[in-house]
C-alpha cells in the first residue's frame, strides 16, 4: 500500500491490532522501567536495556540486509543516540525512582507538542496561534499534575528531570530532521547502542553498582522492555505506519496514559487522585489542540515514540527503493 492509498483507505484489522499493540506496549513501558529502577541503579539499568535492544535491532538489520547509515547519516545517528537515548532516558530513569509511572507517561504525552514548539524555534515550522493555545492548555494541566505530585511529597528535582528528559526527546525529533534519510531499523540500532555506551560510561563514572537483577520481577520487566517494549513495539509501529496515515499513528501518544495510569495503580499501588486525573486530561487535551486538531502535511512535530525516528522519516524509509534518495 502506498502512502497516498493509506491516506484514503481505512485501516484493516491487522493495522488496528498493531495500533492497539503500540498503545498497550508503550503504556506498559513506564511501569516496567519503574520496576527496574527499584532493583537496579538507574543509568546501569537503562544502559543494559538499550545494549540488548540494539543487539536485537542490529541482528534484524544483518539478517534482512538493510542498509547501514554512512557518512552524515551515521554521524546523525550517533547524535540522535546521545540525545534521544542517553540524555533523555538517563534523566527519565533517575526521575522514575521518585516519580510515579503514571506521571511520567503524562509528561511523555507532551512530546509532540514540545517538538512542534522546538521546530518553530529551529525554523522548521511556522508559528501558529493554535499551537500557542494548545501549549497554554497543556501547561495548565501539567501545573495541576505537578501540584498534585508535590502534595504527595514527590521531589521537585525529580519533576524537573522528568521535564528536561521529555524536552530532550522532543529536541531529538527536531534534530533528526536534519539527518539524511536512512533505514529506521539500522539508524535506531546505531542510536540505541550509542546511547547505551554513554549511559554505561556515566554510570561507571558515578560509581553505580553493575549488578544483575536480584528479583525475578526485575528480570521479567527487563525482558519486557528489551523484547516487547523496544523491538516489538518498534516493529508494530512501522507495520501500522506502512498501512495507515502518519497523523493517525501519532495519536498513540495520547492514548498511552489510559493504559499506564490504571495498571500502575493496580500493580504498583500508585495513588490516582481527582486532581491528577483532571490535570492529566487537561494536559492531553492541550496536546490534541496544539499538535493534532488540524492535520498539517509534512509535519516534523509528529514524533510519537522515543524508540522511533519521527514518523515522516519512518514512513519514508518504507517507500520502494526506487523512490528513496541515495544513501549518503
Amino acid at each position: 500500500m502506498t502512502a497516498s492509498q493509506s491516506a484514503t483507505v481505512g485501516p484493516d484489522r491487522a493495522t488496528l491490532a498493531a495500533f492497539v499493540g503500540v498503545v498497550l506496549l508503550g503504556g506498559l513501558n513506564a511501569i516496567a522501567a519503574k520496576a527496574t529502577v527499584a532493583d537496579l541503579d538507574a543509568l546501569w539499568g537503562a544502559g543494559i536495556r538499550f545494549v540488548a535492544a540494539a543487539v536485537l535491532l542490529i541482528a534484524i538489520v544483518a539478517v534482512t540486509r538493510r542498509p547501514v547509515p554512512r557518512g552524515q547519516s551515521f554521524v546523525g545517528a550517533l547524535a540522535y543516540g546521545v540525545l534521544a537515548f542517553a540524555a533523555s532516558y538517563g534523566l527519565l530513569y533517575v526521575a522514575l525512582r521518585d516519580v510515579p509511572a503514571g506521571t511520567a507517561i503524562v509528561f511523555l504525552a507532551l512530546v509532540p507538542l514540545m517538538t512542534f514548539g522546538l521546530a518553530i524555534v529551529h525554523g522548521q515550522e511556522r508559528f501558529r496561534v493554535q499551537g500557542l493555545i494548545g501549549a497554554l492548555i497543556a501547561l495548565g494541566g501539567v501545573a495541576l499534575v505537578v501540584a498534585d505530585q508535590l502534595s504527595a511529597d514527590v521531589p521537585i528535582s525529580a519533576m524537573l528531570m522528568l521535564i528536561v528528559g521529555t524536552l530532550c526527546i522532543a529536541e531529538s525529533g527536531v534534530i533528526v530532521k536534519w539527518i539524511p534519510r536512512s533505514d529506521p531499523f539500522s539508524t535506531n540500532g546505531v542510536a540505541m547502542l550509542t546511547g547505551a555506551v554513554v549511559l554505561l560510561a556515566v554510570s561507571f563514572g558515578m560509581g553505580e553498582a553493575w549488578a544483575l537483577p536480584t528479583a525475578q520481577d526485575t528480570w521479567v520487566a527487563m525482558a519486557y522492555l528489551v523484547v516487547l517494549g523496544s523491538v516489538t513495539l518498534f516493529g508494530l509501529y512501522l507495520f501500522a505506519l506502512q498501512r495507515w496515515t502518519a497523523s493517525a499513528m501519532s495519536y498513540v501518544t495520547l492514548l498511552m496514559p489510559l493504559v499506564t495510569v490504571p495498571i500502575a495503580a493496580v500493580l504498583l499501588n500508585e495513588q490516582v487522585t481527582v486532581w491528577f486525573v483532571l490535570g492529566s486530561a487537561v494536559a492531553v487535551a492541550g496536546v490534541y489542540v496544539g499538535a493534532f486538531l488540524t492535520v498539517r502535511p509534512r509535519r516534523s512535530s509528529q514524533t510519537s515514540l522515543p524508540e522511533c525516528l519521527p514518523i515522516n522519516d519512518c514512513a519514508g524509509a518504507q517507500e520502494p527503493a526506487a523512490t528513496q534518495p541515495a544513501m549518503r
